[in-house]
């Protein structure tokens, strides 16, 4: 087995990350491409980490740079690995031999364009290794097209991989297909791969190539089977929206079954880590991007968008807010329509109900953001802090100028530019006296109606 979880044998991944994906018609790498969030390579990089790997090696090619820092990023001690020409998968993981040398356990062989295999599947792969030298994972394709075949003897040993194009029509009939996932004893595969030729329809290097070479050798070789959805390779922006709709749809299903209500739950979407507590309630149109977690009996209203924040126990949301990373909402605050909120927190039983901007700032608890209000944090050059203290209570359409404190208990009036400190419990109002001026709005329009080249009618 691979895992030493499971075998006390050490474990190695190589998720293979060159390809140019010119199918894409794409600038970016295609494994950076995003799926609930995070790039399909680390999708594919979580899944292997259940197998509690000693050594992870990515091979990277096109957009190499951007996919290194990617990979490490997630992982930062990955090996990386350059594949500058794309010469097949069984020459990619060549290209990772420099960073297994030496290495005396097993081998998972990932592809970073497929991001929905479970740790499970690959758990069970590493299970099947106690009972073969060579272990692939194979699907019953629906429509086999130009996946690999699968050629197995009557035992059900795998005997070798054909790829489509090299396939014959008795092989094409067949239904078992090849996932690309392979697993073997490291210093074993490496060796097969050394003797792999590229007389084929490609001219390429097949990874595949080394299971027909190991059973020349002796070696056994298996199969192991899951459902076709879990392979699901993507190659164009077409299959990367199904893959998407295919997240999306898991992730759905997974929070109603775990006790949040959604109304309308094919418009909600979610990210890879959002975390959502009991009783949640999630109305239409809401988007979750990446680093949210929302505590139990939340209240997240109708097109809201939230990033990097967190709500806590019974807060309310919405609708159209918007939660910026380092939001953050204690139990029972209130966030209403056309409020956002950037690095800024909200005290226990606070509120900010209508039309403002909170940034760098921090709201005690029970205090009352007045509609309009904005905290003036960027100078252009720096950002300032904004504390508001307890119970503090700041009037509608007021500036706070940072960095600025106001004290708990504090009162704002209407219209205020606040430019300096308010201590506890003081009234703090700064603006203009208002004046009337009698007929003057009458004199004011004739002037620009006759300045417009207007007559009194018009």
């Amino acid at each position: 087995m691979i895992s030493s979880i499971q075998t006390g044998r050490p474990c190695a991944v190589a998720i293979l990350a060159a390809g140019q994906g010119t199918r894409m018609r794409s600038d970016r790498a295609k494994v950076l491409h995003p799926i609930g969030g995070a790039p399909m390579l680390h999708h594919a990089m979580r899944a292997a980490m259940a197998l509690e790997p000693q050594r992870v090696a990515v091979v990277v090619g096109h957009g190499g740079d951007a996919v290194a820092e990617a990979a490490r990023a997630l992982l930062p001690d990955v090996a990386i690995c350059s594949q500058d020409q794309q010469m097949g998968t069984g020459h990619a993981v060549r290209m990772a031999a420099p960073a297994l040398e030496g290495f005396g356990g097993d081998l998972m062989i990932l592809f970073g364009d497929t991001p929905f295999l479970t740790a499970e599947t690959l758990q069970a792969v590493a299970a099947a290794r106690g009972n073969a030298d060579l272990v692939v994972l194979g699907f019953e394709a629906a429509d086999p097209g130009g996946y690999g075949r699968l050629v197995t003897d009557d035992a059900g040993g795998l005997l070798r991989i054909v790829e489509a194009k090299d396939a014959t029509a008795d092989e094409l009939t067949i239904r078992l297909c090849n996932s690309g996932i392979m697993a073997g004893d490291c210093a074993t595969l490496l060796s097969l791969l050394e003797q792999v030729g590229n007389d084929n329809a490609k001219g390429e290097f097949y990874l595949t190539d080394a299971i027909g070479l190991g059973r020349d050798r002796g070696l056994t070789a298996t199969v192991v089977r899951c459902g076709e959805a879990e392979t699901l390779g993507i190659n164009d922006r077409a299959q990367l929206a199904e893959a998407e709709a295919t997240f999306q749809a898991r992730a759905r299903h997974a929070a109603l079954m775990s006790g949040v209500t959604m109304t309308a739950p094919e418009t909600v979407f979610l990210a890879w880590d959002t975390q959502l507590g009991r009783d949640v309630t999630i109305e239409p149109n809401v988007f979750f991007g990446p680093g949210v977690t929302v505590a139990d009996g939340a209240w997240i209203r109708a097109y809201s968008h939230l990033e990097g924040c967190h709500v806590g126990p019974g807060a309310a949301i919405g609708p159209f807010a918007r939660l910026r990373p380092g939001a953050e909402l204690a139990e029972g605050a209130k966030i209403g329509n056309f409020v956002e909120m950037k690095n800024a927190t909200l005290g226990p039983g606070a509120k900010a109900n209508h039309l403002s901007y909170l940034g760098d700032t921090a709201v005690g608890a029970g205090a009352n953001i007045g509609a309009g209000t904005i905290t003036c944090n960027y100078d252009g050059f720096g950002k300032y802090p904004t504390q508001i203290g307890d119970r503090a209570f700041v009037g509608t359409n007021t500036a706070i100028v940072a960095p600025v404190t106001i004290g708990a208990g504090a009162y704002v009036g209407t219209g205020t530019v606040v430019t300096r400190d308010v201590p506890e419990d003081a009234l703090a109002i700064a603006r203009t006296e208002q004046t009337n001026h009698d007929g003057m709005a009458k004199r004011l329009r004739a002037k620009l109606r006759a300045r417009a080249g207007k007559t009194d009618k018009e």
